[in-house]
């Protein structure tokens, strides 16, 4: 059965049940003319007047009678195996394999796959955690959460959100030593300095009005780890660069405050990102879209 001829079977049921060419016609989105057409079609293929006409109204003859009947029992069959293969694609199925930072990943990674196999049950999910690079092709993930990632060009990436990042230092040190107020004022004081990645003794800001300024600092303690920059921080050690999510518990509770509120590091982009090779299952797609939907709202 072509699409055309079902179209003139559901235009066929419109008269019969609407009784006038012209009130099928409004009801199923054609001219008159193509109703007309489509029913002298329809009749001629099948051998017999299905409709008695007047100039006024339509009614089914006996055979159009029957054929109705037969072709209203076949558009409904079909309108339910419309509805079931419908239901089959949105019904997930699988395992997700997510990779996602040891750190990050837990507060907000973790969670939304958790919600996601709740709203999928047919679906499992293998989540592994790290701070270093996980290639998608060694791993096998299927998908690799990542913040200031810079993609190869092996992979897509998709951008998640923007993750902002505060000078902080604890209430002990900024008691003793006061507040800075510009970041030049950096100099002078004790910065506890993350390794491992670019230029760590080199930290840049952004003023409010768009200003840009990048200070050398240095102190007493530095470490490849965040946890351990910012253990340091919040013990005393200096004032230190974060992820505001990362610090937002203990500066609600008092233990931490932003330094420099009026310039901040640039945000670092959060990344989705997948193999350019691979073939996105739906379930992988549908993940992405859901991280993506989410954590636009969260305060990262």
């Amino acid at each position: 059965m072509t699409m055309q001829s079902l179209r003139e079977l559901e235009t066929f049921v419109a008269i019969a049940e609407e009784g006038s060419l012209t009130g099928a016609a409004r009801r199923v989105g054609r001219s008159l003319q193509a109703v007309s057409r489509g029913l002298q079609t329809l009749e001629s293929d099948m051998g017999a007047t299905l409709v008695l006409r007047t100039t006024r109204t339509s009614r089914l003859s006996a055979a159009g009678e029957r054929f109705y009947q037969r072709v209203k029992a076949i558009l409904a069959d079909l309108e339910i195996a419309q509805t079931e293969l419908a239901e089959d694609a949105r019904r997930l199925t699988g395992r997700l394999r997510v990779n996602a930072p040891s750190l990050f990943g837990p507060r907000f990674v973790v969670p939304l796959v958790a919600e996601f196999l709740l709203r999928h049950p047919e679906l499992d999910a293998s989540v592994t955690l790290d701070d270093e690079f996980s290639d998608p092709a060694a791993s096998g993930a299927d998908v690799t959460v990542r913040i200031g990632a810079t993609p190869d060009s092996r992979l897509v990436a998709r951008k998640l959100a923007d993750v902002r990042r505060v000078a902080f230092a604890s209430a002990s040190y900024l008691a003793s030593h006061g507040h800075p107020q510009t970041p030049e004022d950096l100099a002078s004081h004790a910065c506890v300095v993350r390794t491992g990645v670019g230029n760590p003794y080199r930290w840049s800001f952004t003023a409010h009005t768009g200003a840009e300024v990048s200070v050398n600092v240095a102190g007493r303690f530095e470490s490849d780890q965040v946890a351990a920059v910012n253990a340091a921080v919040m013990g005393g050690l200096g004032i230190g660069l974060a992820a505001f999510w990362q610090i937002r518990d203990a500066l609600e509770a008092g233990r931490v405050s932003i330094v420099l509120p009026q310039h901040e590091p640039a945000p670092l982009p959060l990344f989705a990102l997948w193999l350019r090779t691979r073939k996105m299952p739906a379930r992988t797609r549908l993940l992405i879209d859901f991280l993506a939907a989410r954590l636009a709202g969260e305060k990262l």
